[in-house]
């Protein structure tokens, strides 16, 4: 039997769709079409960073007739998500692998997209910074960054029922989840044990270790380094509503406009 450990978004990507299945994915895309419709007149091209297995990109494509390029630094998250939309005959959406850190398309967006707290693996502010710079190259003037981050109260409910989560996933696949929260580092924790299975499912074949850290950044902190690049904060969302956030919110969705002058 063997077993070894794996980097990020690797064997995960194999029962991902199945730690997410709780997600509601329509009404998340809903929520990020009214985002956009908000803050930015007939908006056309999306790029999407850190797209997972595609579920976002591809119920966004369903939604609204968007020109979606979806990107995952993981190529088996892009490999999962090329499967999906060709299994949705109807979707346009380009899946691509992709560094968020090292953008490297020769086209502009309407707006820029990055869901599921994917900004908190971005343990520096200096590399959220580095990130906006990516991101400015590619955005239109006066276009568009939407991108959302959990915050330290988020981490301390969720490990209630994050921790000790357990499952099986299609392909074979056992997963034991340890889930913690630092509040002196203000890391968070996902510690995956992930197991391939026989077709009997009883004998273990293969055994993968990942292990997956999250800085928690604070609204004031998110705003600080805001402030230190050339966006402008359009708006700063509560949960899934359009209402404002603040020091109490779990989950907070920012509206970045990229300058005028590039």
């Amino acid at each position: 039997m063997k077993g070894s450990r794996s980097p990020e978004y690797s064997k995960l990507a194999y029962i991902y769709d199945t730690i997410m299945e709780d997600v509601d994915y329509e009404v998340w895309a809903d929520f990020i079409d009214e985002i956009i419709q908000t803050n930015h007149p007939d908006p056309v091209s999306i790029l999407e960073l850190a797209c997972g297995t595609g579920s976002m990109a591809l119920s966004l494509d369903e939604l609204m007739c968007y020109d979606i390029v979806a990107t995952d630094k993981s190529p088996h998250m892009i490999k999962i998500a090329r499967c999906k939309k060709r299994d949705n005959r109807w979707s346009d959406v380009d899946f691509e692998v992709m560094d968020f850190l090292d953008i490297a398309l020769d086209r502009r967006f309407d707006a820029v997209i990055s869901t599921f707290d994917s900004v908190n693996y971005l343990h520096k502010p200096r590399d959220i910074v580095r990130l906006l710079k990516e991101i400015k190259k590619v955005l239109k003037p006066d276009s568009i960054f939407v991108f959302d981050f959990t915050t330290p109260k988020n981490s301390i409910r969720s490990i209630k029922y994050l921790n000790n989560e357990e499952g099986y996933a299609p392909g074979n696949y056992r997963f034991f989840r340890k889930s913690s929260y630092n509040p002196s580092s203000r890391i968070h924790y996902n510690v995956f044990d992930i197991e391939k299975l026989d077709n009997d499912m009883e004998t273990v074949l293969e055994k993968y270790h990942e292990v997956h850290k999250q800085k928690i950044y604070t609204l004031p902190e998110m705003l600080d380094i805001i402030d230190e690049t050339e966006f402008t904060l359009l708006a700063k969302y509560d949960g899934f509503d359009l209402v404002e956030a603040d020091e109490s919110s779990l989950r907070i969705t920012m509206v970045l406009q990229c300058p005028t002058i590039q």
